[in-house]
């Protein structure tokens, strides 16, 4: 298994340039099992679990292309659904949790579909009963095999309805979608996820015409289609990562520019770093983090202590909240961490505690931070990436930290950040892949 050997504590400057979306990607790559007619993706970025998928979807038959780096056609004009029963189907789709959206188009297009139960990171329950009764809603039967561990699904013609989704499912509302484009008459979709993933994805969808409306709101209709054709379609930046380039920036007081990332589709995510002390200028579409030595953490109004929760879009994303909580280590100041969604996220912040930050997990959703304003540094460790947004997190505070670290487990950051150490590298920093 790889690691990371981090030489941390040098300042970093210079230019960096997000990866296209990941969560946009899985998103839309299964989108293209909707038609027989070709899909031309642009930015996406190839890292493990995009990679993977567009393996899985070649097993399956599709066709793919790689027009160049970042660009894929693919071609889902025939589908084998003999390799939906195999064993190397079961181990590809159960590694990776995007697999659970090829069962939309599928059962769209074709009346049927299976993906075993899927996997990812191990952040706490992530429920799929979302994506299951949207598609009941449209006239589908579902059943899970626990022997061989796959959920089948089918219906001999999906039908419009309403529905209002109990959770604002990312995936959820995205594999709903991808079901109704094709059923007949009209769905309304009420708490439908909103985030730039699903906009992308709606877009695409049109200009392969669908009949979507309510895009960027939490309710979507969507009036059904005979057949969908092919279109070009370019992910967005990835504001993942570009929240961790501001989160680097900080930490390691540096002076970084995030080039091209696209500020309409940040939402908040900048005025949150503000909110920690964080300067974040906007020039054009890039933006600029000069260093600070301090950074000054604000309270409420009422002087109580500020809180950093996710939320559902337009709120802010949960997967930058180990970003947020890393950052805040250093920061003049303290503040309550809240992940809400996922109850195992911030276990781990006991590797954070090794190497010096004075933090209190207060139970499986909360850490309050108290910042040590650069006072003390954070000490070198050796420690083992838990899922890629804690693995980023943790690559931030070994790189502002005085020696060298070693983070194993690497491969839980190369899932969602491309060539990250040679990226880094390029500006200062001095990471060692080693096998």
């Amino acid at each position: 298994m790889s690691k990371f050997e981090v030489i941390g504590g040098k300042r970093l400057k210079g230019e960096l340039v997000p990866q296209g979306a990941k969560n946009e990607a899985l998103q839309v790559i299964c989108a293209c099992l909707l038609t027989k007619d070709e899909v031309v993706i642009g930015n996406i970025p190839e890292i493990l679990d995009v990679l993977k998928l567009i393996e899985l979807l070649q097993g399956m038959g599709v066709h793919v292309r790689r027009i160049a780096k970042g660009e894929y056609a693919f071609n889902a004009c025939d589908i084998d659904f003999n390799y939906l029963d195999t064993e190397d189907f079961y181990r590809k789709a159960s590694s990776l949790r995007g697999s659970i959206m090829i069962l939309g188009p599928l059962l769209a297009r074709y009346g049927y579909g299976l993906v075993p139960k899927p996997g990812g990171d191990k952040i706490g329950r992530r429920r799929l009963d979302t994506h299951f009764l949207g598609f009941e809603k449209l006239g589908a039967t579902f059943e899970y095999d626990e022997v061989k561990g796959c959920f089948r699904a089918s219906a001999q013609q999906l039908k419009g309805t309403y529905m209002l989704l109990d959770e604002a499912s990312v995936t959820g509302t995205a594999n709903i979608v991808m079901a109704a484009v094709l059923a007949k008459g009209v769905t309304t979709i009420y708490n439908a996820a909103c985030e730039p993933y699903i906009q992308q994805l709606c877009k695409m969808l049109n200009r392969m015409g669908a009949r979507i409306s309510g895009i960027a709101s939490n309710l979507l209709t969507i009036e059904g289609v005979e057949t969908l054709g092919g279109c070009r379609h370019v992910c967005l930046p990835d504001m993942i990562e570009v929240g961790s380039y501001i989160g680097l920036a900080a930490l390691t007081r540096s002076e970084i520019t995030i080039k091209d990332v696209s500020i309409p589709d940040l939402g908040i995510i900048p005025n949150a770093f503000r909110k920690l002390g964080v300067r974040v200028e906007e020039r054009g579409d890039d933006l600029y983090i000069p260093r600070q030595e301090h950074y000054l953490i604000e309270n409420f109004i009422d002087g109580s202590i500020l809180t950093v929760a996710d939320a559902p879009w337009p709120g802010l994303t949960p997967d930058l909240l180990s970003v947020f909580l890393v950052v805040a280590t250093q920061a003049k100041g303290s503040v309550l961490i809240h992940q809400k969604m996922f109850e195992s996220r911030l276990f781990f912040v006991d590797k954070l505690i090794d190497m010096g930050a004075k933090i209190i997990l207060c139970d499986p959703h909360r850490a309050t931070v108290i910042g040590q304003n650069h006072e003390s540094q954070l000490r070198a460790t050796k420690m083992t990436s838990p899922d890629i947004r804690a693995g980023i997190a943790l690559l931030i505070a070994a790189l502002s930290a005085q020696g060298t670290s070693v983070i194993d487990n690497i491969d839980q950051i190369d899932r969602g950040y491309e060539r990250i150490d040679e990226k880094l590298n390029a500006i200062g920093a001095e990471i060692h892949r080693k096998a």
